[in-house]
Order: C-alpha cells, then sequence, then structure tokens
C-alpha cells in the first residue's frame, strides 16, 4: 500500500511514567505486516535520523510508537527540532511521509528535564505537521477567543503557561499583561492592559492529569477599551500581541514575555467584523487580522474612506484572478504573440539577481555599453519590491511583469542576466540571451549536485527545470577554463561560452587605488583610521522559511571580536541576498556595520583588508585584489558531505587558512598583522588558475563579442 495516497495524523499523545506514547491514525486504514511502519524522527538541520516501531492497537484501530525518554533524553536534547515522520516499505524501497498534527493542545505535553533545563515540546507547525522543538525556556499561549464588541471593546481570552515554573505558581500570585506594540527597535511603541485570570480546569483534566500538572490558574480573560488605542493613532498601525506573565515567589519577582502570539489552524474563532469609528472628524476601520506566513495575532487601525473601501473591494477579485495561475497563462500567451513582432535591434534588457540589484556582471557590461555604445536602448528589469535600489542612478527601469515590461522583454534584441528566469517566460527567437552568471563554482551545481535540499522543490525537478532554462542561452560568460568545464557539464550547456574572466572585477583593477577607496570610505561613513574586516558568507540551502528566503545563524561572535581587535578594525556584515535576516547590531555600534543591503560588493571589497567568508564564491573575486582572506567554516564536515559537495579539495586548495571559531579567526588576524599580511603559501598557485583572464578589460570583451558578432 501506498501511503502517499492516505492522510497519516496524530491521534494523541500520552505519557506513561517516563515513557512517551505516539499514538498515529492512518485514515482507518490496516496495513501489511511487511510495511514496516516505523515513527520516524529528522532533526532539522543535521538530518539527523532515529526510528521507533509502530505497533498496531487492534482494538481501537490506531498504531502506537514507545519511547523511553530517559534513554533517548541526551539524543533529543541535544539538537533543537525533530520533524515527523511514517516510514515504511514500499516493494523494496523505503518511504516516508509527514505526519499531520491534530487541533488538540499538544504544547501543553511537553517534558521538562529539570537537570538539564531542557523542555521537549509537541507543536503543529505552520503546515500543519507534527514536530518536536528543544527548548531551554518556553512560553506557551493561546488564544481561545478574540473578537470587536458593538461597544467598542476587544474581547480576548485564552491561556498562557510558563512550563518551568507552572507547578509552583498559584494563581494567587499570578499576573498577566496583555501587550499591544508596533514598531521596531528605538521606534518601538507599546500599550499594555492587565488581564482577569481564569481557571482552565478543562486544560488541567485533558492535559494535566497524566502528568500531575495543574493548569487551572494559567487561563486569561480581558475587555479592552479600543478607544484607548485609536484615539493615539494618526497614521495606518498595526499592534502585535505579547502576553507578560509576572508573579513573586518566595520573595523573587520572575518576569517572563511570550514571543508574538500565534493563532492557527482555523480563524473561524478570531473573525469578527471590522468597526468603524470616528475620531477627531475622521473615520477609522479597526479590523482582527493574522499574517500569512507566521499566523500572528494583529489588530490593524486604518484610516477609512468609501474611496479606499472601493478600491479594495476592486483589487480583491483581481488579486485572487493573479494568484489563481489564470493570468500567468494569458500573459505567457501574449509574450508569444509580441515576440513574434520584428526585434527592435538596438533594445537590450538587463537583469541582476531577479531584479533586485543594480550589480554584478549586467551592471558592468551595461556601463561599458553605456559609455561606449550610446546609440543602444538600455533598459533595467526589476522587482517593484526593490525600486529603491533603482532610484537617482540615472538608468532607465521597467518594472518585471508589467504591461510595457512584457513588451520590451518580447522585442528585445539582447537579455543580459547573471541568475535564471522564471520558467514560464518563452524566449523569442529573435532574442540573444546572454547569461553571465554570478561566480566561479566552489559548490557543486544543477546537474552535478547528488541531492537538493532547497524548499518547493525535488532533486530531479530542481535539475530538469535548470535544464529547460539553460537551453534557452545563446553565450554564457565564464571566468577562467575550470569554470567553462565546469558550466558545460553541470548546466547542459553547448553553445558559445565566452571565457573571458569576470566583468564585474574590471572595477578591482581600475579603482584599486587610495584615492578611490578613501572616496569610498568617506561616502558610506567607514572609518578611516581602523582597518576594515568583510564578512561575507554563503546561504545554506536547507535552513529555510520559505522558497527563496533563507535563515542564517550568526556564527561569528562579534561581542568576542570587538574586545580582542575592535580597537583597530570594524567589521561590515554582507549576507548573501537569498538570506533574510536582520541582525541587531546595536550593542556593537562603531564597530560592526550591516552592509547586506548594500548591492555594489565590489566596492566593499575594495575597502575591506581582510575578507572573512566561508564557501561563497565571493573568495574568487577577492582574489583579484591580492589582500589576506580567512574560511570561518564551522559547519565544514556537513557542508561538505550532505549538502553540496565540493569541485575540488578545498581544505588544501583554499587560499588561506580554514578555522571553526571566533578564537581561530582572531588568531589568525593576529597572525596576519605579524607576517605583514602575507598571503598564503599556495595563493600565487590559487591565483593563476582563477584569475589569470581579468586585468580590466572583460566588459570590453564581452560586449564586442556580442554586439560586434550578432
Amino acid at each position: 500500500m501506498d501511503l502517499q495516497q492516505i492522510k497519516c495524523f496524530l491521534s494523541s499523545i500520552y505519557y506513561d511514567k517516563n515513557e512517551m506514547s505516539i499514538c498515529v491514525d492512518i485514515n482507518g486504514e490496516r496495513l501489511k505486516e511487511q510495511d514496516s511502519l516505523q515513527l520516524l524522527f529528522v532533526e532539522r538541520d543535521t538530518k539527523s535520523e532515529i526510528s521507533f516501531p509502530l505497533i498496531e492497537n487492534t482494538k481501537r484501530f490506531f498504531y502506537e510508537a514507545k519511547i523511553d525518554l530517559v534513554f533517548y533524553r541526551d539524543f533529543f536534547v541535544k539538537h533543537l527540532f525533530w520533524d515527523v515522520y511514517i516510514s515504511y516499505t514500499d516493494g523494496e524501497e523505503i518511504k516516508k511521509k509527514r505526519l499531520l498534527s491534530n487541533d488538540q493542545e499538544i504544547e501543553l505535553l511537553y517534558e521538562y528535564y529539570k537537570e538539564l533545563d531542557k523542555l521537549i515540546i509537541p507543536y503543529t507547525t505552520n503546515k500543519g505537521n507534527f514536530s518536536l522543538k528543544i527548548k531551554e525556556d518556553a512560553f506557551i499561549t493561546k488564544i481561545d477567543q478574540a473578537y470587536l464588541t458593538n461597544m467598542g471593546n476587544l474581547h480576548i481570552e485564552g491561556y498562557a503557561v510558563y512550563p518551568k515554573e507552572n507547578n509552583i505558581i498559584s494563581q494567587s500570585v499570578l499576573t498577566k499583561t496583555i501587550i499591544f506594540r508596533k514598531g521596531k527597535d528605538e521606534n518601538i511603541e507599546e500599550l499594555r492592559f492587565l488581564a482577569k485570570n481564569v481557571g482552565r480546569q478543562d486544560l488541567t483534566e485533558e492535559y494535566g492529569k497524566q502528568l500531575e500538572r495543574d493548569f487551572d490558574c494559567s487561563g486569561f480573560q480581558i475587555d479592552i477599551p479600543l478607544e484607548e488605542i485609536y484615539q493615539l493613532n494618526t497614521e495606518k498601525s498595526l499592534y502585535k500581541l505579547y502576553i507578560e506573565f509576572s508573579s513573586v515567589v518566595d520573595g523573587i519577582e520572575m518576569v517572563r514575555e511570550s514571543s508574538a502570539i500565534k493563532f492557527f489552524p482555523t480563524i473561524s474563532k478570531y473573525h469578527s467584523d471590522p468597526l468603524i469609528v470616528k475620531v477627531k472628524n475622521k473615520k477609522k476601520k479597526i479590523e482582527l487580522k493574522r499574517t500569512k506566513k507566521v499566523r500572528n495575532f494583529i489588530l490593524k487601525i486604518d484610516d477609512y474612506t468609501t474611496k479606499k473601501e472601493i478600491i479594495k473591494n476592486v483589487k480583491k477579485p483581481w488579486r485572487n484572478f493573479r494568484r489563481s495561475g489564470k493570468l500567468k497563462r494569458i500573459y505567457k500567451k501574449c509574450f508569444k504573440l509580441i515576440g513574434k513582432f520584428p526585434a527592435d535591434k538596438k533594445l537590450i534588457m538587463f537583469e541582476s539577481f531577479a531584479g533586485k540589484q543594480f550589480s554584478c556582471n549586467p551592471r558592468a557590461i551595461y556601463e561599458y555599453i553605456n559609455a561606449n555604445y550610446p546609440n543602444y536602448k538600455l533598459y533595467w528589469s526589476i522587482d517593484k519590491k526593490y525600486e529603491k535600489n533603482f532610484v537617482n542612478k540615472d538608468i532607465k527601469y521597467i518594472k518585471r511583469f508589467s504591461i510595457k515590461w512584457l513588451f520590451y522583454m518580447a522585442r528585445a534584441r539582447y537579455w543580459v542576466i547573471n541568475s535564471r528566469l522564471p520558467l514560464w517566460i518563452p524566449k523569442p527567437k529573435h532574442t540573444i540571451y546572454l547569461q553571465t552568471w554570478h561566480g566561479t563554482p566552489l559548490k557543486r551545481l544543477a546537474a552535478d549536485m547528488d541531492e537538493v535540499h532547497m524548499p518547493g522543490t525535488t532533486t530531479a525537478k530542481y535539475k530538469r527545470n535548470f535544464h529547460r532554462e539553460s537551453a534557452k542561452w545563446d553565450y554564457l560568460v565564464s571566468p577562467n577554463a575550470y569554470s567553462s568545464e565546469i558550466f558545460s557539464r553541470a548546466f547542459a550547456f553547448d553553445k558559445e561560452m565566452i571565457e573571458s574572466g569576470y566583468p564585474r572585477n574590471d572595477i578591482l583593477y581600475t579603482d584599486n587605488n587610495l584615492e578611490a577607496i578613501q572616496d569610498l570610505k568617506k561616502r558610506y561613513e567607514i572609518p578611516l583610521d581602523k582597518k576594515v574586516i568583510l564578512y561575507a558568507p554563503t546561504w545554506r540551502d536547507d535552513q529555510f522559511y520559505g522558497k527563496g528566503r533563507y535563515k542564517f545563524d550568526l556564527e561569528l561572535n562579534l561581542k568576542q571580536l570587538q574586545e580582542e581587535v575592535g580597537d583597530r578594525y570594524i567589521v561590515i556584515l554582507r549576507m548573501h541576498y537569498l538570506i533574510a535576516e536582520n541582525f541587531d547590531l546595536g550593542p556593537y555600534e562603531g564597530f560592526a556595520y550591516d552592509f547586506s543591503n548594500h548591492e555594489d560588493i565590489r566596492e566593499l571589497y575594495l575597502v575591506s583588508d581582510i575578507l572573512i567568508t566561508d564557501y561563497s564564491s565571493v573568495f574568487f573575486d577577492y582574489a583579484n585584489l591580492k589582500r589576506p582572506m580567512i574560511f570561518y567554516v564551522y559547519d565544514f564536515e556537513s557542508y561538505r558531505d550532505k549538502l553540496r559537495g565540493f569541485y575540488f579539495d578545498f581544505e588544501k586548495k583554499a587560499p588561506g587558512p580554514l578555522v571553526k571559531t571566533t578564537s581561530e579567526v582572531i588568531e589568525t588576524i593576529i597572525d596576519f598583522e605579524k607576517s605583514n599580511f602575507k598571503l598564503s603559501d599556495g595563493f600565487n598557485e590559487f591565483y593563476n588558475k582563477f584569475c589569470y583572464l581579468e586585468s580590466g578589460n572583460s566588459s570590453e570583451k564581452v560586449v564586442k563579442r556580442i554586439l560586434e558578432k550578432e
């Protein structure tokens, strides 16, 4: 039987002393013995696995796995997240299927290891799956009801549990405060309201008895006069909701605050009609919302006009139509039709990193053509969310997927692009597609990858779609012979390779002088009296929030770095454009600077004295400057063996030392100082293999090859 066609969901969790039992319902099906059903736990980052047999309970028609939490304690708590699957055999193949959660309050069935100060908490993911999280501290909250009353109040009720203290706090000493908060950093505003404690014997009966826990004191209820909130707002406001949990035990005050409160899987309990109120002769609209992906509770206050409501009601069906996929199909047909019109032979369209930046090889090529071929019409294809990166630059741009963009892209003679286009975009026969790519490969690419760990795809699908895109390329820019060989194989590219060096690196030769570097430092307010460390790591395929949004934990200890070298260095952070993090550098003001949104990394190369990176291709470009590099590879074995794999022996051939701790980073910086920043012994060999084509004229080589031939 193929379980892929059957819903498998959590039936219940219960405890017997130190043993956790997880019961699974397989849609009422009874499987054959040879299916070898297992409950499989997979650690989210390292992909470590552990499985337990699922035994059929013939009386109650579910399958049950028993886990000894004492015996397996150390294995579970050394990681952060465990995703739960059903593993089974299908013929000779072992398959797995994600286990769905249920609508129960499963987070209340936590296990607390007091001696380790660790919690194991079952929970439901945003996608409705069952997982475990390991926490040192946690706050479990739930809103049962939230609605706007006709009296102008916001009614909220639910529960809040702090697991570590749950058994010692009595209702008489417990205080719960509802916090409405908006803004970030220095602009945070908050409003606080004291909630009423409400007994929750229902939770004790359902979830507390088997673990001898008392949740009677955990409930809360509050009616908030909305006038106290909307009178303070002169513009659109979005408030997130938090709960502060405070008490005094044995004379010691304890205060804890929850993260922004989420609610799922249904919205029916939380939905209410918006309120329209009048404030100082202006109408305001107050409504309860929840964020789409994270599902945080939101109180939204906005100006209300009849015109605004009409526009909103018109836009909603249009937005739904656009998301349905019908518009894309119509758009594709129009693209094909317009693509049959004669080409505009002087029109060139540029795009960098899906329209997010004015950068990389397309920028260098654009600047060369703009300076030397004035009779060409040059336009940039941009993502409207990143329009700020293109204004005030004296360049012409068109918003991606607009009607104007459709006509210009379909009639352009040339496309100059450094990453993949959406697969549905057809290339007209008259268009010359110059793919510049965006790096010398260290990590395995496309067809050379054994496994793909990115969200929203499989290994086979990723490779198939990549080759469908690369089949459209007419030319591919390569920085060296090493890259040409890999590109040809990994991209299945059999057309013309322009082996010219990377155009984007021309500036590293033309502007590598004291005057240009000092001008850059002054422009971006970088201290002139200190040396500059550039930290530019790459992204990890398996660490993501969603498709195209990768997360990154800053393993480099900035505090330690500041204490040791902050008197003579500053650090510039430049994260990969796919990374979605925003780092709080407030404690490191004057030492650490976040330049992640600085589009032209070439300028950061020029102002820096040392590069710290990991597996990012930035080090191939930086090598042109012949300056020291440090490779901070704290997860080297995992990255090398599990995620990507390398094209050459990185340990032996990297043009700088490999280190795994911040202490080793600091030691290496001090060693560089003692040697007067001498380069590693193998640097010249590396430079001669990867940088030999670059001398400041790669843009000219590419442009002449394309424009003069075509």
